[in-house]
């Protein structure tokens, strides 16, 4: 089966939008700038995202607390090979982190 293709079929006109928001068509003037579209969505934050902003930009800017000294420290031990983990100590301390999350 075969179609012949005459370009006799009606074109779908879309309806001329008002306005300079309007998309350029074929044929219009483009010498012109296109005005941008109004801003139409907004967001707005709740004060607890507010809060969480605040203490994202105090962590950010702030020293991390690190102890240099120690962590260089350790890593010396780990790699000289004389740091030494204390299974007891961790145990506790897990426990400890335990009972505070359960209150």
């Amino acid at each position: 089966m075969t179609h012949k293709i005459d370009g006799g079929l009606p074109i779908a006109r879309l309806p001329e939008a008002a306005g300079p928001t309007s998309p350029a068509r074929a044929g219009n003037d483009r010498s012109q700038p296109i005005g941008a579209a109004t801003a139409a969505d907004s967001v707005r934050l709740t004060g607890e995202a507010e809060g969480l902003q605040a203490l994202e930009r105090q962590l950010g800017a702030a020293p991390a607390g690190i102890d240099v000294a120690r962590v260089n420290a350790v890593r010396t031990a780990i790699a000289d090979g004389s740091y030494r983990v204390d299974p007891q100590q961790i145990a506790s301390r897990m426990l400890d982190l335990d009972r505070e999350l359960a209150q």
